[in-house]
Formats: structure tokens, C-alpha cells, sequence
């Protein structure tokens, strides 16, 4: 998205079961958000899966395009078969890779440290289980 979008906000609509929306709100009240908050939040979180470009604007996320798993696991099934064990190994391989290249960034950007006291890692500004 561009500097100069528009960022001024418009109503969207949308029509769904009354059982999903009470399930939205009951999570949305879990996270203290308003229903069109939660919805605008989690219509961002599912479209990053979806797209190779940039997230909404001032995000924070390092990997804004995101890597869907749908998507890896067309493109594991597209060359071979597998079986439940091997697509379980081949994408958590994958998490685990990213969740190593996340832990170093983060700590590169001095956000969080590995804390062998506490036996974890934890955030810089005390916010996690640290000194």
C-alpha cells in the first residue's frame, strides 16, 4: 500500500450464519475487541497467506506476505504423495526454520534475549517472565 492511500474508513457488509457470528463475538469479546475490529483483524491475518505484497499499512510484521499452508501443501502434493507423518515433518520443518529466522531477528532487533535463568525466551521490556 501505497503513502498515499486512503485511509479514511467505509462500512463493509457481510452476511453470515447466527451461529458464526456468535462464535466471532464470544473470541472478539475473549480478546477485547469490538465485532468489526476482530473481523478487520482476522480478514487481514487470513489474506496474508494469500499475498506476495505488503501488509496493512504501519504493520509491524516481518513477513508481511506470510507462506500459507494450503499453499505448501499443493506444492508438496503437486511432485509426489505423502503420507499424514510426511507432510506433518515437512511443514513443521518449515516452522521450525521460521521460527528460528523470527527468534534471531527479534533478538537481533533487541525486542527479546534468551533468558537460562528462566529457562526461556522473554521479551526486553519485561512484559515476558525475565529480570
Amino acid at each position: 500500500m501505497s503513502d498515499s492511500a486512503d485511509t479514511s474508513r467505509t462500512a463493509v457488509k457481510t452476511y453470515v450464519p447466527a451461529y458464526q457470528k456468535s462464535e466471532w463475538q464470544s473470541h472478539a469479546d475473549e480478546l477485547n475487541m469490538s465485532q468489526s475490529e476482530f473481523v478487520r483483524t482476522m480478514v487481514q491475518a487470513g489474506r496474508k497467506g494469500f499475498e506476495s505484497g505488503s501488509a496493512e499499512p504501519d504493520s509491524t510484521d516481518p513477513d508481511p506476505g506470510g507462506s500459507g499452508l494450503e499453499t505448501q501443501v499443493l506444492n508438496l502434493l503437486s511432485s509426489d504423495t505423502y503420507s499424514w507423518e510426511e507432510l506433518l515433518e515437512a511443514v513443521s520443518d518449515d516452522i521450525e526454520s521460521r521460527l528460528d529466522e523470527t527468534l534471531e531477528d527479534l533478538q537481533s532487533a533487541n525486542r527479546i534475549r534468551y533468558s537460562g535463568r528462566h529457562g526461556g525466551y522473554t521479551t526486553i521490556d519485561g512484559g515476558g517472565d525475565g529480570d
